[in-house]
């Protein structure tokens, strides 16, 4: 068990009147096996965007700044911290205030790594969860006034509309729960600075850190008032894929106007790259494939990385845009892309798509070699690359049973297939998220 740190809710020495006094922690630490997906839950998909690009932009919504901290695995701290630089760049806020912290084994040791990072005029402290990937920013802010006036815990919540029976193990009903004092509970929740980090030593003096996941519950726990505000049927956890459709439908019919059924444009792409030679004179060229880095392994040549799957990806796009190729968009003797990465390509590829008029469907690459093994880091490129795309992506990856000059081992190649959609006119742009604030 950690132990948490727990900073008091000192005042600054010389405070800017811009300093935000309200702290957000996303807990984004939760794996995705009940969703369905081998990357951790916060990582997903949800109209072709990260779940926790979406809770972001809650965040960013709310009226006043506020300090954000996300709590990622630590496996992805890198990735988190692009997702929330980006989303700060889209609603043009400071990234000062943006914290990116790795989590812990459990749920209350990523929320203790959350509130050690707090700053030292935050007063108001609010947990979420980025599952709740479509909460309104209207709730946050309900949840903070509530804690400003009360002085106490804040939880959001639903009454409950079924009828609940106690069960026995063999299926016999014992009773009906009056649901009248029953509520379903979400996220946000918020608390005053200094009562949630007494609440959160209490727990671990009395060895109850661990037996309270909730921290409503644990604040409870330790003798303060928790009271419940009207929470938002738009705040509801996305945990199963039925959830997840649930989600991706109310974005489609949120999205102003409708996406119309156009044709849609399809393109392909095709690179390849040899492995650099141990006579060329860096012979330590690093291997980057798919967006990633693969320590290890002897890079391949060229004038930039030599990243085969990007760069069929972008010739795949541009083609399908009637756009050219990327030899003749980016040129092969231009020194700005000397030993560019491929994630510049894409991005810049992605600009010249939109400002064509099309969005991005999906991609489909498979990538032609005998090394590196792909397989245990194929989820890791895809949610990569569909970050940079703002579109689904499949990768696959396979050999040509020792045939050819990658059966040899000499190089690596790969093909892709990009399908567009064109844009009607004043469609939300890729990767735009409907407002969903419309009741605030």
């Amino acid at each position: 068990m950690t132990v948490p740190f727990l900073p008091p809710a000192i005042p600054l020495d010389d405070p800017s009147p811009d300093a935000p006094t309200v702290a957000v922690i996303i807990v984004a630490a939760g794996s995705g096996i009940r969703l369905g997906h081998a990357e951790p839950k916060a990582f997903v998909l949800l109209h072709m965007r990260p779940l926790l690009d979406h809770a972001l932009d809650s965040i960013f919504g709310m009226r006043s700044p506020v300090q954000i901290i996300v709590v990622a695995p630590s496996d992805r701290v890198t990735d988190a911290r692009a997702i929330a630089a980006a989303a700060a760049a889209r609603h043009e806020s400071p990234a000062a205030a943006l914290t990116i912290v790795a989590g812990g084994r459990t749920r209350q040791d990523s929320v203790d790594l959350g509130v050690a990072a707090l700053l030292p005029g935050v007063d108001v402290v609010l947990v979420h969860d980025a599952a709740r990937a479509l909460t309104p920013a209207s709730l946050c802010d309900a949840v903070v006034d509530a804690v400003r006036s009360t002085g106490h815990g804040i939880i959001p919540g639903l009454p409950v509309v079924d009828t609940i029976k106690r069960v026995a193990a063999s299926g016999a009903i014992l009773g009906t729960v009056d649901r009248s004092e029953l509520s379903a509970v979400q996220t946000p929740q918020g608390f005053p600075r200094a009562m949630l980090a007494a609440a959160r030593a209490w727990a671990v003096q009395n060895g109850r850190f661990e037996a309270l996941t909730d921290d409503a519950a644990l604040v409870a726990d330790a003798g303060h008032p928790v009271t419940v505000i009207a929470g938002d049927a738009l705040a509801f956890k996305i945990t199963t894929p039925e959830d997840l459709d649930r989600a991706d439908l109310i974005l489609y019919a949120a999205a102003t106007p409708p996406l119309l059924p156009l044709l849609p444009r399809i393109g392909t792409g095709l690179d390849v790259h040899a492995f650099a030679a141990d006579t060329e004179p860096d012979d330590t060229t690093e291997l980057w494939l798919a967006g990633l880095y693969w320590p290890g392994e002897r890079g391949l040549s060229g004038h930039s990385d030599g990243d085969v799957a990007c760069h069929a990806i972008c010739d795949a796009l541009l083609g399908a845009a009637s756009l050219g190729d990327i030899g003749s968009v980016f040129g092969t003797t231009d020194p700005r892309f000397s030993g560019a990465h491929g994630d510049v390509f894409l991005t810049e590829t992605v600009r010249l798509v939109a400002a064509a008029g099309y969005q991005i469907g999906n991609v489909s690459v498979q990538i032609i070699g005998n090394r590196p093994k792909f397989a245990p880091r194929r989820a890791e490129a895809e949610t990569r690359l569909a970050g940079i795309l703002a579109a689904p992506i499949n990768i696959a990856a396979t050999t040509t049973d020792a045939l050819g000059f990658t059966g040899r081992g000499e190089g690596v190649a790969a093909t892709a297939t990009a399908l567009l959609y064109p844009l009607p006119p004043a469609a939300p742009e890729p990767g735009q998220t409907p407002d969903l604030n419309w009741r605030a």
